[in-house]
């Protein structure tokens, strides 16, 4: 019997003229952690939300606040500059970023798209298909800080055309796909799972997905990021940040209530066919094999070395300063679900 049940025995007679003095339990600190999402809240990104929800963060001795954010490359910036502890961002921007920067105050620790998610989708009506030589000449939008459209040089050298196959528009995220429906562009760059928004205004069929992976260029997308001093001065912080985050993570239903309890407005219906996209690019054949979390450094070497050729970068950064996989969770606790 514990002191609580014990005290929950005792009758009123028993207490009576005794001088009890309560013992009061004190109060848990928590580190407060700041993480940046790379866009806005949808059910990408819901296990982050799961985890505050169902009070894993605080259970790990964590207070998270979550702010949304403007892109998956402007997250490296936000926690290099300390803004932020951790967030969430692009691999291969995060790889440019060191190079330019050498020794820069960020670090990936956990991998969470196994594969980067970048398509271009385009029109039918205007003659694309899913072979990218159909966009030859073609007006394809895209935001001037976005993973996709930088990245897009890599898929070309592995597909063996010039990067200028096609012209760049620049617009907004927030205007992407209103510039599709209109005709003003005949295609667009998205991350797939983001392309869902586009898909209930424009049938499926109307449109033709290209596929970066599909290029057979092996792409490790947006992971989490954290700052070098967080690592350093709360090493035990950051790994209860990421066991949180796994634990959340390893279930394979979308943590819709969680999400919509920070945004109302969200549609469900659109949600959950988003996450059923996202979840192709986070439980792959390696992540089944590996677990979650984790990279394979032939993969991650081979993407240093494309995208250090692909943007004449100053420097190769060694796998070490790009990834840090000592902080993960034990490999038992990232299984994915069968």
């Amino acid at each position: 019997m514990n002191r609580r049940q014990f005290l929950a025995t005792l009758s009123a007679s028993a207490l009576a003229g005794a001088h009890v003095r309560p013992v009061l339990a004190q109060p848990r600190s928590l580190t407060p952690i700041k993480f940046t999402l790379d866009f806005r809240v949808t059910s990408q990104t819901s296990p982050f939300f799961l985890a505050l929800a169902k009070g894993y963060y605080k259970e790990a001795g964590l207070d998270v606040s979550i702010d949304v954010g403007s892109g998956s490359v402007a997250s490296i910036t936000r926690v290099a500059s300390g803004a932020y502890d951790l967030g969430l961002g692009d691999i291969s921007s995060l790889v440019e970023f060191h190079a330019q920067s050498v020794g820069a105050p960020v670090q990936a620790v956990y991998q969470y798209y196994n594969r980067a998610p970048f398509v271009i989708i385009g029109r039918k009506d205007r003659g694309i298909t899913t072979d990218f030589a159909s966009l030859r000449g073609k007006r394809v939008a895209a935001a001037a800080v976005e993973a996709t459209r930088r990245c897009w040089p890599m898929a070309a050298r592995q597909l063996g055309v010039s990067p200028d196959l096609f012209q760049w528009i620049t617009t907004d995220f927030s205007t992407r796909d209103n510039v599709m429906v209109r005709g003003d562009v005949d295609a667009a760059t998205y991350f797939h799972d983001s392309a869902v928004s586009l898909f209930a205004r424009m049938p499926p069929q109307e449109l033709a997905v290209l596929e970066y992976a599909r290029t057979g260029l092996a792409l490790y997308g947006n992971a989490v990021l954290a700052s070098r001093r967080l690592i350093a001065e709360k090493p035990a912080a950051v790994k209860a940040f990421l066991a949180a985050t796994n634990r959340a993570l390893v279930d394979p239903e979308p943590a819709l209530a969680a999400i919509k309890a920070r945004e109302a407005i969200i549609d469900l219906k659109v949600e959950r066919e988003r996450w059923h996209i996202t979840r192709r690019y986070l439980a792959t054949d390696d992540t089944r094999a590996d677990g979650l979390g984790s990279v394979r450094a032939d993969i991650l070497r081979r993407q240093i070395d494309e995208v250090a050729a692909v943007f004449d970068l100053p420097a190769r950064p060694p796998i070490g300063q790009i990834f840090d996989d000592s902080l993960l969770p034990p490999a038992a606790q990232r299984k994915v679900p069968a």
